[in-house]
């Protein structure tokens, strides 16, 4: 039985989905071709992904394929409650609502994860962790999963490392298709179209402080750029750092970044980049957002406790009052601003990213019995046959090698 805020809800969410579907050219393909194959006959897909339009529609794409799906969200604040519905409406089973206390989002995962999955797909790694922690029962089932993003990469590391991954997952966030395109582009738009729709400001003549330079951080910045902002880069890894000057941008400490920024923009996957030392150093009305997988990039433990008061300035925008009495203002409580005041990447982003991860699902239901290792690059074939239907629907081509060339360029002797 499905646990969700509003099963009436479901009209504006069954039109939210029609609008991604008409612009996913790759899902409605795969939604096809899935739809005669049924990869997933008879497995049951745990989803934990942030549940708005463009996930729901990846979940009927699965659930044309065989799949008996059980999803939830992996942000409290992205899920969409008429999303939600139109999903039940259309025979899913849902366990998620907007605005879910800590208590309630992990019990909608543990009720997921209940139904004894096969495939686990994952967004951040908190159903690969319940699994591995509180239900290790439930692993037995498990064929394999698929992580969409940085952070629940780092998390399947950490845990390979020290042993405790039971079960193989496929590294979506690494393919080319995905890091190349969602984290560079449809971040770089998301972040700044929840961050615009929720303050209504200007961002040209703007010092804008993006903390992290990767693929997330590269699309950031270059947005923020693009608006006219001067744009500033914290780093702790050199390489990138040069890289962030020879694009065109400064590079300090936070330290120093602090003082002079006018919007910051983290973006790290790590914890405490933002803290109590910049806080205060920070000018009148800095705007803070974050755009890293889980809320704990800016301290916001350590500013609520800090601060003389807090105060909602409209919605998704808190303001705190400092002791040196300046203030601050944080977007989305500091979780994903692009997810959590917005709609997240744009669709036509999330079509090449939810096809990789549709493919890394078939590849880990027809490989069951003969996949060794624990945490898995996505095949390359899958990766390519992406990027050709891509092309093609761009209405793209592209040359090939002849048999001369390929020759030439497998001789060790030229």
């Amino acid at each position: 039985m499905s646990m969700i805020k509003d099963e009436g809800l479901y009209p504006s969410g069954e039109r939210k989905i029609e609008w991604v579907k008409r612009n996913c050219p790759l899902l409605r393909n795969l939604e096809e071709s899935f739809a005669i194959e049924k990869p997933f006959a008879g497995k049951k897909i745990a989803l934990s992904i942030h549940l708005e339009a463009k996930t729901a529609y990846l979940c009927k794409v699965l659930a044309s394929g065989g799949a008996e799906m059980f999803i939830t969200g992996s942000n409290p604040l992205s899920t969409q409650d008429d999303v939600a519905a139109a999903l039940v409406k259309a025979g899913l089973n849902v366990y998620a609502w907007h605005g879910a206390t800590d208590e309630e989002y992990y019990s909608h995962i543990r009720a997921v994860l209940e139904n004894n999955c096969n495939i686990i797909i994952d967004d951040g790694g908190d159903l690969v962790h319940m699994l591995h922690t509180e239900m290790q029962d439930k692993v037995q089932y498990v064929i394999g999963g698929c992580e969409e993003t940085t952070t629940g990469i780092v998390r399947l590391k950490a845990m390979l490392n020290e042993g405790k991954l039971k079960f193989p997952m496929i590294m979506v966030n690494d393919a080319d298709c995905k890091h190349l395109f969602d984290n560079r582009y449809g971040t770089g738009q998301s972040v700044w179209d929840g961050i615009n729709r929720t303050t209504n400001l200007i961002v040209a003549g703007k010092i804008v402080v993006v903390a992290g330079y990767g693929w997330c951080g590269k699309g950031v910045s270059m947005r923020a750029k693009a608006l006219g902002a001067r744009v500033i880069i914290t780093e702790i890894d050199p390489i990138k750092a040069i890289e962030a000057v020879m694009d065109g941008f400064e590079v300090m400490p936070m330290a120093k970044a602090a003082k002079v920024g006018d919007f910051f923009v983290t973006v790290t996957g790590c914890a405490g980049v933002i803290d109590e030392e910049d806080f205060m150093q920070m000018k009148e009305g800095a705007i803070l957002a974050n755009a890293g997988h889980f809320d704990v990039e800016i301290d916001m433990k350590k500013l609520r406790e800090i601060s003389v008061s807090a105060d909602e300035m409209r919605n998704n925008i808190m303001g705190y009052t400092l002791p040196n009495g300046k203030h601050v203002y944080v977007l989305a409580e500091g979780r994903l601003v692009n997810l959590a005041a917005g709609d997240g990447h744009p669709a036509e982003i999330m079509d090449m990213s939810f096809a990789i991860q549709a493919l890394s699902a078939r590849y880990l239901v027809k490989n069951e019995n003969n996949i060794s290792d624990l945490l898995i690059k996505v095949p390359r074939e899958v990766d390519m046959d992406v990027a050709h239907m891509k092309l093609r629907f761009l209405g793209k081509e592209i040359d090939s090698l002849t048999k001369e060339q390929e020759e030439y360029l497998n001789n060790s002797n030229v």
